[in-house]
């Protein structure tokens, strides 16, 4: 008899925006892939109707529950909402646990417990902290607190300042002009790389580090992985984002120095299953810590899935080492 296995994922409206549309992409395939490890997936959606979650989970009755939940009725400030239920259901689970979700979704957090543990990550200030600042000047990058997939930024996202009272007008301007919480930090102009990690037999295992070029942009063009380069495939930003994992010898100490880190990072956070560091590299060859990415994208056409591709891990694999790791 085949085990039955809960997939939760947030309720996404035929209207929603194609970063929300992915986390369909994501269920079908992680549902095709448990039906070829012998698995019987079953759907569930997650909203804040919890009681209503809750008996639709214990019916289930499942062995355990593949956390798909990115958002909650599309609060990215939410998703650690999903894995305390589960904790409160007693359904274990796949993916990094309650407090490592929390931590790492929260930008600014997540940040601060980077600075505290030594791991270099740019310096961020948000509205309170500005105001208590007598000189801030030089470029900053505003971004979304809570909110991942590069929601919300842009090339106007870039802003350069010679006041904390002027980055403020901008982080304000941000705030009024769109919804949820905003930060910035230093903009580090310099090169982009992904580490994707995932769970195996012998701990954690760092995938083929990938970097992000940016192709033929024009020099008054910045290069950053705003929304339309995740998202908009029409867009001259989608087109000319492209990933590679080839890379000379003169980079072998800065791939190690990744990998190092990124493993500091899971262990760091308690990660679980599988997770993604990003960062940037500024001009004197040092990393930088943008975010770190508990539960990251594994959609087929993912940089993580890419990665796993790339050591011959076909897509059953990655979700069959990810529940290994529950």
């Amino acid at each position: 008899m085949k085990k039955t296995v809960g997939i939760l994922h947030a309720d996404i409206s035929d209207k929603a925006d194609e970063d929300e549309k992915d986390a369909l992409i994501q269920l079908e395939a992680v549902s095709k892939a448990l039906t070829q490890l012998g698995f019987d997936p079953v759907s569930v959606k997650f909203d804040l109707n919890l009681e209503a979650v809750g008996i639709r989970l214990q019916k289930l009755n499942p062995a355990f529950v593949f956390n798909l939940v990115e958002s909650v009725n599309g609060c990215g400030s939410l998703i650690h909402l999903a894995p305390s239920f589960l904790d409160y259901l007693k359904i274990v689970y796949t993916g990094s646990k309650t407090q490592a979700m929390f931590l790492t979704s929260n930008k600014l957090l997540g940040k601060d417990y980077l600075a505290a543990n030594d791991i270099n990550t740019s310096k961020a200030y948000c509205l309170s902290t500005l105001k208590k600042e007598t000189s801030v000047n030089g470029r900053f990058i505003i971004k979304s607190v809570w909110e991942h997939a590069s929601i919300g930024m842009s090339q106007d996202s870039v802003v350069y300042v010679k006041s904390a009272s002027e980055l403020i007008a901008k982080l304000e301007r941000f705030k009024s002009s769109m919804s949820g919480d905003f930060f910035c930090e230093e903009y580090i102009d310099g090169r982009e790389f992904n580490i994707a990690l995932l769970s195996g037999p012998e701990g954690v295992e760092v995938l083929p580090p990938a970097e992000i070029l940016f192709t033929d942009y024009p020099s008054d063009k910045l290069k950053i992985v705003d929304y339309s380069a995740k998202w908009k495939t029409d867009s001259f930003e989608y087109l000319n984002t492209n990933r590679t994992f080839n890379f000379t010898s003169d980079d072998s100490y800065l791939i190690e120095s990744l990998k190092i880190i990124s493993k500091e990072c899971w262990d760091l956070f308690g990660l679980k299953g599988y997770a993604r560091v990003d960062f940037r590299i500024d001009e004197s060859g040092r990393p930088w810590v943008l975010e770190i990415n508990a539960n990251p994208c594994i959609s087929p056409d993912s940089g993580f899935a890419a990665a796993s591709k790339m050591i011959g891990l076909a897509f059953p694999e990655i979700i069959k080492r990810i529940i290994e790791d529950i």
